[in-house]
């Protein structure tokens, strides 16, 4: 089937591939579900450690929606609203909670649902050449509220507006001094990057990358911690993770983290 969403899973990494080559690997019903499918069962999964979201090929991350189904898929607003909530905020949902390190690699195009899977992961590496906008007041819709939540988040309204007020379509380096990415690197080592960026994640201590984007995302939520969340955030000491560590430095030896 040449529509689908690929998963690999593999010594503590899962990759996941945007498979739609013959349309820039545009993201259609189907592989929303697909990506949430496979996010659940990343999810379930306790030895993984990172994951790693691309598109399939060398040409596009994924440029958008299938926007030739959508006048089967959501003719009604109760159709549009199965669509944008229960398929694809559901999917882009699943990747922003995953609660592993997630890493985009982006190679060309990176619009509309493309930059919003993107948008939800933690760290995003792109080519030179690789390209982001969200075009769609070209179109005439708008982006749904529960998918522009991740760049709002990201970026903020003036950059969101300024995306959806204009339609323009940007290179990586303005995309980078926006903040829509952590780092541009040559397109031939785009993958390249983006497995080392994986093997450094991995390296370390899987418990703390979770507690790590658990606090992010509690501290971003706004309002004092509580004593009993001080007092969660040293959870580590009781870990085989950290007397591995504390040992490991003093021996001056590289680790082994178990996860436990």
């Amino acid at each position: 089937m040449s529509t689908r969403i690929d998963l690999d899973i593999g010594n503590g990494l899962a990759t996941v591939i945007l498979h739609n080559p013959s349309k820039l690997n545009a993201v259609n019903a189907a592989m929303w579900r697909g990506l949430s499918a496979a996010m659940e069962r990343i999810a379930g999964d306790s030895d993984v450690r990172c994951v790693i979201l691309r598109g399939a090929g060398d040409d596009a991350f994924a440029a958008g929606g299938d926007i030739e189904e959508f006048q089967r898929v959501r003719t009604t607003v109760d159709d549009a609203l199965h669509y944008h909530e229960d398929l694809v905020a559901s999917a882009l949902n699943a990747i922003r909670d995953c609660a592993v390190p997630t890493v985009a690699a982006i190679r060309g195009a990176c619009v509309g649902g493309g930059l919003e899977i993107a948008g939800c992961c933690d760290i995003r590496i792109a080519g030179e050449s690789s390209r982001f906008g969200a075009p769609i007041n070209r179109l005439g819709f708008s982006m749904y509220p529960g998918e522009m939540a991740g760049l709002l988040a990201l970026v903020g309204p003036a950059v969101v507006l300024e995306i959806l007020l204009e339609g323009r379509i940007l290179s990586a380096r303005e995309a980078l001094q926006k903040g829509l990415l952590s780092r541009v690197v040559d397109d031939e080592k785009v993958f390249e990057e983006a497995a080392a960026c994986a093997t450094r994640i991995c390296a370390g201590a899987p418990l703390v990358a979770r507690w790590h984007k658990q606090w992010v995302k509690r501290l971003m939520g706004g309002g004092s911690l509580s004593d009993a969340e001080k007092r969660e955030a040293f959870a580590f000491l009781s870990t085989e993770d950290y007397r591995e560590g504390l040992d490991a430095f003093l021996t001056k030896r590289p680790p082994v983290f178990r996860g436990r």
